[in-house]
């Protein structure tokens, strides 16, 4: 049976280059980088290059880089450590973040009384940020917002030298998931500068398990995990030196090629949405994620004019991999609180389902798809 794989926000195909440089670690450098001797200086050596060149891609240093286990653990390490170490009582964010935003900031609302405020969003899920300077303005309590730069349901863009013009002007933090833009669009913290931000590689073509954050220099890390001293003493746990290396291979493809990417990819969007509206009129697109100077050319997500339950068993049974949301909340019940945030009662119960694309995705995997879709 033919497969097309269409979830590359959930997560993507490992590079062919990736694999080599994990496996070539394997093979040569197995040592622990908090040894000693020659075996674990080897790692560590190798660890530090790599963070170096990942700071490089974002013009930080490279005592700004903390690795993690991924996105979700990065959003965590920031989140708390807002709350614990920078005395940080208020958090603005909105009610489309992804989970690893909204569960940690409800539990620093529970366990710590943090005030959680929540920024409007509108029926396309772009962020108020007239609302934002509302919320922001004349505030006393000390505050952090939680804005992420890519939504990884529907797309959108967050405008985010707005955002960050009016963090500074209101001597507010901002933290942002950037987990949908890494290894996709450039990002200069030095022209931008977010406060933290965060990646996980298994988004560009990485291994999974592995990602890191961002802390702008001068800001303390308070450790959420207890032991040794890795990573500036703000992560105990041995170093995944093998995926670490993975990571920055991963990161340097990515960059290497962005905009021939870019190009690539976005002609492939364009492409199944001529193919979607020529078999209905009544198809549509949750959020911006048709608009291509508002969305990410990676995320499509679609709004079919019904209500099937099967539809995502029927293409998974036709051998193509898509999403009915986020794809960290599969194998519950539950649905999309992006989409129920921003659409009406009326159009939720349709069926919407996420489509995302990558350098692997061929003309020929949307023909498949358009063609199934029409059956």
């Amino acid at each position: 049976m033919k497969t097309i794989y269409l979830d590359n926000a959930a997560t993507t195909q490992i590079d062919e280059e990736v694999i080599e440089e994990i496996h070539s670690s394997m093979r040569g450098n197995f040592g622990n980088p908090s040894s000693v001797h020659q075996f674990g200086r080897k790692a560590k050596s190798a660890v530090e290059t790599a963070r170096k060149k990942i700071a490089n891609y974002f013009n930080i240093t490279a005592s700004e880089i903390i690795f993690t286990s991924g996105g979700t653990e990065a959003d965590n390490l920031i989140l708390q450590n807002a709350v614990l170490n920078l005395n940080i009582k208020r958090i603005v964010t909105s009610k489309i973040e992804h989970h690893a935003v909204l569960h940690t900031c409800n539990h620093l609302k529970e366990t710590y009384n943090i005030i959680v405020d929540y920024v409007d969003v509108d029926e396309f899920g772009t962020v108020d940020t007239n609302h934002l300077e509302q919320l922001l303005s004349g505030s006393a309590t000390k505050t952090l917002v939680s804005l992420m730069l890519i939504n990884n349901e529907i797309g959108n863009f967050l405008d985010v030298e707005k955002v960050v013009e009016i963090c500074k002007n209101n001597n507010v933090l901002f933290h942002s998931d950037t987990v949908q833009a890494v290894g996709h669009y450039p990002i200069d913290l030095q022209k931008t500068p977010i406060d933290f931000i965060v990646a996980s590689a298994h988004k560009f073509h990485g291994p999974k398990g592995v990602g890191f954050a961002y802390f702008k220099k001068g800001f303390g890390i308070l450790p959420m995990l207890h032991g040794g001293e890795q990573e500036m003493g703000a992560r105990s746990s041995t170093e995944n030196v093998h995926s670490i290396l993975g990571m920055e291979k991963a990161l340097s493809i990515a960059v290497s090629n962005l905009e021939k990417d870019k190009i690539y990819i976005e002609g492939l969007k364009k492409y199944f949405i001529s193919g979607l509206k020529n078999i209905s009129d009544a198809i549509q697109f949750n959020g911006l994620s048709s608009n291509f100077t508002k969305s990410s050319y990676t995320i499509l997500n679609v709004r079919f004019p019904y209500n099937n339950d099967m539809l995502l068993f029927s293409l998974d049974m036709a051998g193509i991999a898509v999403s009915g949301g986020s794809a960290c909340q599969s194998g519950s019940n539950k649905g999309s609180h992006v989409l129920a945030e921003i659409l009406n009662d009326s159009n939720t119960n349709n069926t919407s389902i996420r489509f995302s694309f990558s350098k692997y995705t061929t003309k020929e995997d949307i023909d498949y798809v358009v063609d199934c879709l029409k059956k």
